[in-house]
């Protein structure tokens, strides 16, 4: 059995203030069905490890650098996230991407490093709207699958989501239909590349506009395994409803 798991990628928000959210998620939450991780900014990393304490809650980071350490001004590597309290990274993000340039040979580089620190990759993958309208969705996921993920994963050390870059933030979310097909192709090219054990024990996760009022409809189809989750994990009440549905 996968256990589900709702990962909420705050971005480039939040403050101190923002960690009461945390504080209400894990009072109200403390006993959740699946498994729950937040990735505040790297500022608050520290005070949200401290915040949610014994919880069940797990905190990750936004990114990680591929070295351990040395002359990266601005950058922050794996093993200082472990040393903030993370146990998680997310890695290949469709605006790291898109926004910093990344290929997926920098990402497998970063999984690499975060390995080594002992944290869980979350590797993201997804298609452009271009992409998707070329029907090209397979072969740039295949692709970005191949390339983003290094030959050592486990169940315990990777999780994949698969976020259509055309559906985040934009309120658009594919079919259930097309989310179903894009998570058994990347199930089967797990089992393919890694054997049935890992490629049947690794979660997937859909991201791209999950909402309270959508999620219970997404969390049905075969092969998704929880949601990573933008906006919506910003506010206590609204990821709360995103847990509850999983959780269900």
């Amino acid at each position: 059995m996968r256990r589900k798991m709702a990962a909420g990628n705050w971005k480039m928000n939040g403050t101190g203030d923002t960690l009461a959210e945390l504080t209400t998620l894990a009072n109200d939450h403390a006993q959740a069905g699946c498994d729950v991780l937040i990735c505040p900014p790297a500022t608050l990393i520290s005070r949200a490890a401290e915040r949610v304490g014994h919880t069940t809650i797990a905190i990750g980071g936004q990114d990680c650098h591929a070295a351990e350490k040395g002359a990266h001004t601005g950058d922050i590597s794996a093993a200082m996230l472990r040393d903030a309290g993370a146990s998680h990274v997310i890695l290949g993000h469709s605006e790291r991407r898109e926004n910093h340039g990344e290929s997926s040979e920098m990402v497998r580089a970063k999984a690499r490093a975060a390995w080594d620190a002992g944290l869980t990759a979350v590797i993201c993958l997804g298609e452009s709207l271009a992409e998707r309208e070329a029907a090209n969705t397979l072969d740039i996921i295949g692709g970005q699958l191949a390339g983003s993920i290094p030959d050592a994963a486990t169940a315990e050390n990777l999780i994949v989501a698969y976020e259509p870059i055309w559906a985040i933030g934009t309120g658009r979310v594919p079919t259930l239909d097309q989310i179903g097909e894009v998570h058994d192709f990347i199930r089967a090219r797990l089992e393919r590349r890694f054997g049935a054990g890992v490629g049947k024990t690794t979660r997937i996760l859909y991201g791209g506009s999950v909402k309270p009022d959508n999620a219970r409809d997404i969390f049905s189809v075969a092969n998704v395994d929880g949601a990573l989750v933008g906006g919506a994990s910003l506010k206590a009440a609204d990821f709360g409803a995103i847990i509850a549905a999983l959780s269900a």
